[in-house]
């Protein structure tokens, strides 16, 4: 691995020729083969090897360093120039938040072979090393929190001495997780002058990427870019980002056009204040590169822009692995987020490589800290000593965010049906579960121990999110008991009995401990909460009349609260389904219809455009939440457009990977119809209904070859196979 030593802010340019051993023309493949501690964009003959950006991407450095695979055999010429764009990344990122500015390493380095195969299947193989030449490139600054700083002016040329880095040559692995690419482009739906004199601009939607600009102007003329999500008082709102500058600054040439665009770096945002020269812009939108697979709509415009918002969301925070958030001084792989949002997330994209490289990061960070971290990739562990030590007292198995080492597999297995990567996460799910177990209280239940539980109920303080009226342990215990039962599934798919009885054992004693110590004779549980019954149900705690009467109970405080949210993360996912679950849908309805805050549609009725951090991260007047922590792009509220897209439109696997389809449209009082596509591993699904007179009209599409079980809103039960049907159902 080479570097160059320059300041800490300036990326470096990386180049080397090779002389081809026998003419291009002869020259049958070419294959590159790069990597780097820091973000990097290769060039040969001056042309981008890839349309990737911020390449290898974030993982588990210390374990696992994503190495790409290029095909450059159209790029090959008798002399072969290649270029590297080499900057901070995540490697030596400031990463955290208040102020832990954390590093990987002091210092970015690449390496890389171009391996070249000729008519005659002779080889040649050229590799990263001191004959290698470096200067700092125009950007002078490269931060991903911070920004960029772009000088078009022609550098100085100087050359920097090139070192070779010691390598751990363990930590390289294939690339598993898709590339990060550019996607839409979007240019400003309005543009106007602040109450102060700034230039504001509004792209209309709230994105993660950056500002591609063209100017022109006298040499040195500097423009500057600052990118926030809200306004606040007619101005750019930028205290949610905390420490983030998110600032990008162009410095002219003086030739006839500069074009800029800041691919070190990224922003979320939907406003931009320009200072200098406006020039043109246009906003390039910048995630992972995923397929489209699943849509949703129906009868109610907010509903619809409700799916558009998680679908942006996902979207912003899906870039390279699943973050909390894209814009403020964090943009962490929180793993409570992606516990309860992987299920939408599976529906709107194909994800399962994204998901599936993050849990092998997952993974080797469970195996070395013995339990699942709060955040993957576990950069918080890099904090300073005495850091650590404040926090030591929160560390260990957590219930929601542990259980993503059991909830995300579980989501995947349901929607692609990938059995070989199913064991490759079982052993984080037996750590996790091994972790949990050893902190059960001798009642068995899972009641020591720090817990997020349910994290930002919305009656909880703005400064005390955790204070939530569910207890604590009454919603860790019924995790653990959800991920036991899936632990046990897994093993017997494994053909592991032995484990599958000793988790089956597991949830058994959780359940019998749930039921003894938090479920009264009437069906009441433990804290009286919204969020406690909904997990009992969904997750299959109770039974027969208890389950029942716990299902009125829930209506019961839904309609006590006006159908107003009273949920966080842990209960608003499911809510929903515990309602539809228990004979109330039209609570269920009334719940995901209501406009006043707290409710899904109170931010879509404030102009958000993708789902917010808080119930109210901005206030019925306007202004920001004045607690610390507030992002208007957190996609985990939005864990309710799961119920929409499998129980509203009614689409969900009944077999792994969709191999047989369950199709269970639930119509209710608010919607006139709805429908819903998914392209599966099999083909595509479509499900959809539609209010009349005296029933409903059921339009559905299953692949070639794969059978459905069909079951009406009256009840009535149909088996087809393939095709488009029809079907008429009573109210």
């Amino acid at each position: 691995m080479i570097t160059a030593d320059a300041e800490r802010g300036a990326a470096l340019l990386l180049s080397t020729r090779l002389a081809l051993a026998q003419p291009a023309s002869q020259v049958v493949r070419a294959t590159l083969r790069a990597t780097a501690h820091g973000a990097y964009e290769a060039r040969i003959g001056g042309r981008p090897v890839s349309d990737a950006v911020l390449s290898p991407g974030w993982s588990s450095y210390e374990w696992r360093l994503q190495v790409q695979e290029y095909d450059v055999t159209r790029l090959m010429a008798d002399l072969v120039d290649v270029e590297v764009l080499l900057g901070n990344g995540w490697w030596r990122g400031g990463l955290g938040f208040t102020g832990l500015n954390l590093d990987y390493g002091p210092s970015i380095g690449f390496i890389a072979e171009l391996e070249v195969t000729y008519r005659d299947r002779a080889t040649q193989v050229a590799v990263t090393g001191p004959h290698w030449t470096a200067r700092r490139s125009q950007i002078t600054e490269n931060s991903l929190y911070d920004g960029v700083r772009m000088d078009a002016r022609p550098p100085s040329g100087e050359q920097l001495p090139v070192r070779v880095l010691d390598f751990d040559r363990s930590t390289p692995v294939p690339q598993t997780k898709p590339a990060i690419t550019r996607h839409e482009t979007l240019r400003p739906v309005r543009t106007w002058t602040s109450p102060s004199g700034r230039t504001l601009v509004d792209f209309g939607q709230n994105l993660v990427g950056w500002i591609r600009l063209r100017a022109s102007g006298p040499a040195g003329t500097e423009i500057t870019v600052r990118h926030a999500e809200v306004l606040e008082d007619g101005e750019l709102a930028t205290r949610p980002l905390r420490g983030a500058c998110a600032t990008d600054t162009f410095v002219l040439s003086g030739g006839p056009e500069d074009v800029f665009e800041p691919t070190l770096t990224f922003h979320g945002f939907r406003y931009a204040e320009i200072t200098g020269q406006p020039g043109d812009l246009e906003a390039v939108v910048v995630h992972s590169d995923m397929r489209r697979t699943g849509t949703f709509e129906c009868s109610n415009p907010l509903v619809n822009r409700l799916v558009e918002n998680s679908v942006w969301g996902q979207k912003g925070n899906f870039l390279d692995l699943p973050t909390d958030c894209p814009q403020r001084d964090e943009r962490l792989g929180w793993t409570g987020d992606i516990a309860v949002y992987a299920p939408a997330a599976c529906y709107q994209f194909d994800c399962a490589d994204v998901l599936h490289g993050w849990l092998l990061d997952l993974a080797v960070e469970t195996e070395h800290s013995g339990h699942v971290p709060f955040v993957v990739p576990n950069v918080l562990k890099l904090a300073p000593a005495e850091v650590r030590a404040k926090s030591e007292p929160m560390l260990g198995p957590t219930a929601i965010w542990g259980d993503a080492a059991v909830w995300v597999p579980e989501t995947l297995w349901h929607a692609y049906g990938d059995r070989d990567r199913l064991a490759e996460h079982y052993p984080a799910m037996v750590r996790h579960l091994e972790g949990a177990e050893a902190r059960l209280s001798p009642s068995g239940l899972w009641d020591t121990g720090f817990q997020f539980g349910d994290w930002l109920d919305p009656a909880a303080p703005p400064d005390r999110p955790h204070q939530a009226k569910a207890d604590p342990g009454v919603v860790a215990t019924a995790c653990l008991y959800r991920s036991a039962c899936f632990a046990a599934d897994t093993a017997v798919i494994l053909g592991e009995d032995q484990d599958a009885r000793r988790w089956r054992d597991l949830a058994g004693r959780t359940r019998d401990a749930f039921m003894k110590h938090y479920v009264h004779h009437d069906g009441t549980i433990r804290s009286d909460a919204q969020t406690v019954y909904a997990l009992a149900i969904h997750f299959g705690l109770l039974d027969g009349e208890l389950r029942q009467a716990a299902g009125d109970r829930l209506a019961a405080l839904v309609q006590e609260d006006d159908h107003r949210v009273a949920t966080g993360f842990a209960g608003t996912p499911y809510v929903t389904w515990a309602l539809t679950e228990t004979g109330h849908v039209e609570d269920a309805y009334r719940l995901l219809l209501q406009e006043r805050c707290p409710s899904w549609l109170y931010a879509v009725t404030m102009d958000a455009t993708t789902i917010w951090e808080r119930w109210d991260s901005l206030l019925p007047d306007g202004t920001v939440n004045p607690g610390e922590m507030t992002s208007f792009n957190h996609y985990a509220l939005g864990a309710v457009v799961d119920w929409l897209y499998k129980s509203v439109a009614g689409i969900r696997p009944a077999e792994p990977g969709y191999a047989r389809v369950l199709l269970r449209p639930t119509p209710g009082p608010g919607l006139d119809w709805a429908r819903g596509t998914l392209d599966t591993p099999h083909g595509r699904v479509a499900c959809g209904w539609r209010r009349q007179d005296m029933g409903f009209d059921v339009e559905i599409h299953v692949p070639e070859g794969i059978e459905a079980d069909v079951v009406l809103p009256d009840g009535a039960r149909h088996t087809v196979t393939g095709g488009a049907h029809a079907f008429t159902s009573a109210l």
